[in-house]
């Protein structure tokens, strides 16, 4: 396919986005046609894109030398761009029936879908510079998301987000400098970019420049200490809070660390160092840290929230470990968890949307009277416990092969990490799914009356998630040696 087909999948959710407050639409069923034309239309172009890669770039504009706005699709963003181009449509049937009822529905669809079109745009990065101002657009868009409800919260939630977003991305500007003067090229390059020569006696420097870009573009990765505003943001409407915690934001933290390490500065150079101790110690931490936050938390969204800084941390893990394994359960744990969690969300955003009833012990009896979307979320969370013949096993088998391989100490303490995570996933997830089942013997199902599964434009979306879980687990060959391309051509 041309290059230039690449920049119409990334400005077409953006320029169609922008439209919707300003097209007279007459009714409500025409604004949702319009929106998931939109999506499926760039959907369908991004997958072609995937499958048919334009050999060369394309430049959109160049400001001057080295210094461009440029998109190019190779291996590891065509990763990124399945789970966008595969979620987005399902994501956006659901956010139309799950926003009947709230106000401001047009700048809600109008940011929601022109967040499609910026994320691309981190995928589809050809350097280093034009991820960065994707990345920054990114927390500009989706920042009317988070304030969408105008509570109080809201505001505060969307205040947390700005102030860790604006200091991650000041970080991650240390990082971006540090390549464009001591790199031979600001492109993404497998094996990284930088020239020993270049850095010379500034060398001693590197392993403390990667440390900060690398928690930079962390933050919104909510590695810790940077994971306060991802609960917070859970204010959010349900489509709002499963795009920050599954698709879009959080994934591309995970993205940016993932090309910055392999990319840009190069495992060569950082192996060993105490860099990646320290990195390593710490995404370690987050994802213990996140599951006991994840027991402890009575509120879904938010248990599901820290349940998400504990997994984007099993992706950060597998960056840092800086071998083929571990880029490989990385990629495969970008995709996997994607399902898993947008699956698990979606899920509670129709408890919620149907009962108006936001807390675990609120769910008692749930199960009978709400069987579609409960047997659907014990699925999601089986699978997210890592039980054989789902799609997080497969992800987490890769990432526990990277750490044995490592051959490093801080990585067999990963590896006991993803073990003991395991354990309190299954605690804090199916502590759900009991009380939803069995809530007892004594239990006066007439006091959950009123509960009932949601329409098909809820379901249609879950069911669609479930069955991609079970078929990852099962066939999970065509996904892994896609991922084993991109890493080979990391490590020839």
């Amino acid at each position: 396919m041309r290059a230039y087909y690449m920049v119409i999948a990334v400005l077409l959710p953006m320029l169609g986005g922008a439209l919707i407050p300003l097209i007279p639409f007459r009714k409500r069923s025409v604004i949702a046609l319009y929106m998931e034309f939109v999506v499926l239309a760039t959907s369908i172009l991004t997958f072609l894109l995937i499958f048919h890669r334009p050999e060369n770039a394309f430049v959109l504009f160049r400001f001057t030398g080295r210094l461009s706005i440029s998109l190019r699709l190779d291996g590891a963003g065509s990763v990124f761009a399945t789970i966008l181009a595969f979620l987005w449509p399902l994501a956006t049937l659901y956010a139309f029936e799950y926003m009947k009822h709230e106000e401001r529905e047009k700048i809600f669809f109008m940011f929601y879908t022109v967040t499609y079109g910026v994320t691309l745009g981190i995928a589809m990065a050809e350097d280093i510079v034009t991820m960065y101002f994707f990345y920054e657009m990114l927390t500009m868009v989706t920042l009317p998301l988070v304030l969408h409800t105008l509570t109080r919260e809201a505001v505060l939630a969307s205040r947390t987000y700005l102030y860790y977003s604006l200091g991650g991305a000041a970080f991650a500007f240390i990082g971006m400098i540090y390549i464009l003067v001591y790199g031979t090229t600001s492109n993404f390059t497998p094996g990284g970019v930088l020239d020993p020569a270049k850095i010379g006696d500034k060398m001693n420097l590197l392993p403390l420049i990667y440390a900060i870009c690398f928690c930079g573009f962390s933050v919104k990765a909510a590695m810790c200490p940077f994971s306060a505003w991802l609960p917070k943001a859970g204010v959010a409407p349900t489509p709002v809070t499963a795009l920050l915690h599954a698709v879009a934001v959080v994934k591309a933290g995970a993205f940016a660390t993932l090309r910055i390490t392999y990319f840009s500065f190069g495992t060569e150079l950082l192996r060993g160092t105490w860099a990646q101790n320290l990195l390593m110690a710490v995404t370690v931490f987050t994802i213990l840290f996140g599951c006991s936050r994840a027991v402890k938390e009575t509120h879904i969204k938010r248990r599901l929230a820290w349940s998400t800084v504990s997994n984007l941390s099993y992706i950060l893990f597998g960056v840092v470990l800086m071998t083929p394994f571990g880029l490989i359960g990385a990629l495969l744990h970008m995709m996997c968890h994607a399902v898993m969690k947008i699956c698990s969300f979606f899920c509670a955003g129709a408890v919620i949307y149907k009962t108006e009833r936001t807390y675990v012990h609120q769910l008692d009896g749930f199960g009978r009277k709400m069987p579609k979307v409960f047997i659907i979320f014990t699925i999601a969370a089986l699978a997210l416990m890592g039980v054989p013949g789902l799609s997080g096993f497969v992800s987490k088998w890769y990432l526990a092969k990277g750490a044995v391989a490592a051959g490093n100490p801080l990585a067999y303490a990963g590896l006991g990490a993803l073990l003991v995570s395991a354990l309190l996933t299954a605690i804090y997830m199916l502590t759900i799914v009991v009380r939803a089942f069995f809530p007892g013997k004594e239990f006066d199902y007439r006091t959950v009356a009123d509960v009932a599964d949601p329409g098909w434009m809820m379901i249609l979306p879950l069911v669609v998630f479930v069955i991609v879980i079970c078929l990852i687990g099962l066939y999970p060959q065509f996904l892994t040696d896609a991922v084993m391309n991109v890493a080979a051509e990391v490590f020839p």
